[in-house]
């Protein structure tokens, strides 16, 4: 089939952000505060961690940004132009609300609602794009994506309908995000592969793009729920110093990940030996760094409404347990841009943990107040670095 009558990306066709993208953003912002929302509302009642819970919102967590990543891949190889490729968004918008609207329940009365949604999205996406591309040597790879969302759409929906027991269900569903993580990871391959599928080249600049506004959604939802907690509950000494910790945490997370890394993607994936690996190496980077944004999502939440008292050990965990995972994340990605890590995000992953029993029982502001100051050494750091040694340039390991 003639390139020009498929949905793929033509050779050099516009590389930017398309505003339906944008606005497809928008629909996370809801959803990853859907899921902060939800573990805040567990550690507020129960001031513990039940792993049970914790592992539920983990997965659910993982569900919607397998959807995310997914659906940036597809409008990266594909013309999101094209009608087809605009359909799928919208689809994938609407299947992405319902599975946001139904996360605080979806281990209850509405997991069919997630798990239904979560399966129709990657089902409907793989049909449309098998019948896109009949003909061309890439419907191979679209017909080999659609069959592992095939066999993991069993446990899924077997999870929902057939064990209503929220431990069952919870076994299902994590065999389930296994086969899905593990088929994006090994990229779809089946026992019987004969030769190696049809690989349509990565468009550099706007899967970087997309990136970085995701880690910027993810920021968003940050300041959406520090904004409305604060707004909820008055403006005490305590609550305030809570809430400005907060956002100057916020913005010190901007200016590590932005800072070289973040501005050099575009370059590392043009420069990358294989495009698709250094693309493949940020999106772990990525999932890490957001997962963290989240986890802090949740201790700003309950600082602010209890800055006072003492600190259990649960809360200890989500408040510096975020920032770790933000910082193994950001080390991910200077590796995938640079072949090199610095030694200020290590140090500072192992400071927030070395710290982390001595936080037991000290006042929450206390707590909130570690990574703040970690942190700020790390952007001032980085700033050092940066006067004393010319502008450094991307030398990506694949």
């Amino acid at each position: 089939m003639s390139q020009s009558r498929t949905p793929l990306r033509k050779p050099g066709q516009p590389q930017q952000v398309t505003f339906l993208e944008l606005f497809f953003d928008l629909v996370f912002v809801f959803a990853l505060t859907r899921v902060s929302q939800r573990l805040a509302e567990d550690l507020t009642a129960q001031r513990q961690i039940v792993l049970t819970e914790a592992g539920q919102t983990l997965l659910l967590l993982l569900a919607l940004l397998m959807v995310w990543f997914t659906t940036a891949w597809v409008t990266d190889l594909f013309d999101p132009n094209r009608p087809e490729i605009e359909l799928l968004v919208f689809a994938t918008m609407l299947g992405s609300l319902v599975m946001a609207v139904a996360t605080p329940e979806a281990f209850g009365t509405r997991a069919l609602a997630f798990a239904g949604a979560y399966v129709a999205i990657h089902l409907s996406r793989g049909l449309v794009l098998v019948i896109a591309l009949r003909g061309h040597e890439a419907q191979r790879r679209a017909a080999l994506t659609l069959l592992w969302y095939g066999v993991s759409a069993i446990p899924w929906l077997g999870g929902a309908l057939l064990f209503p027991e929220s431990t069952a269900r919870g076994l299902l569903w994590t065999l389930a995000i296994i086969i899905d993580y593990t088929g994006a990871a090994v990229r779809f391959p089946t026992l019987r592969r004969a030769q190696r599928p049809h690989e349509a080249p990565i468009v550099a600049e706007h899967l970087a793009e997309r990136y970085r506004q995701f880690f910027i959604v993810a920021l968003g939802e940050l300041i959406l729920v520090i904004g409305a907690t604060y707004s909820g509950i008055g403006f005490g000494l305590g609550q305030t110093a809570a809430f400005l910790v907060a956002f100057a945490t916020t913005a010190l997370m901007w200016r590590i990940y932005i800072h070289r890394a973040g501005e050099l993607l575009p370059l590392a994936i043009a420069r990358a030996r294989v495009p698709s690996r250094l693309a493949g190496l940020s999106t772990p980077a990525h999932l890490l760094m957001v997962s963290g944004i989240v986890a802090i999502a949740v201790g700003d939440e309950l600082v602010i409404e209890h800055p006072t008292g003492h600190t259990d050990s649960a809360w200890v965990a989500v408040i510096l347990g975020g920032p770790i995972l933000f910082l193994a994340g950001r080390a991910v990605f200077e590796y995938a841009v640079f072949g090199r890590v610095s030694a200020s995000r290590v140090i500072g992953a192992i400071v927030l943990a070395a710290v982390s029993p001595a936080m037991v029982r000290t006042p929450p502001l206390v707590v909130l107040c570690v990574p703040a100051f970690v942190l700020t050494a790390i952007a001032v750091s980085d700033t050092l670095r940066a006067r004393r040694r010319p502008p450094e340039v991307p030398a990506p390991p694949v």
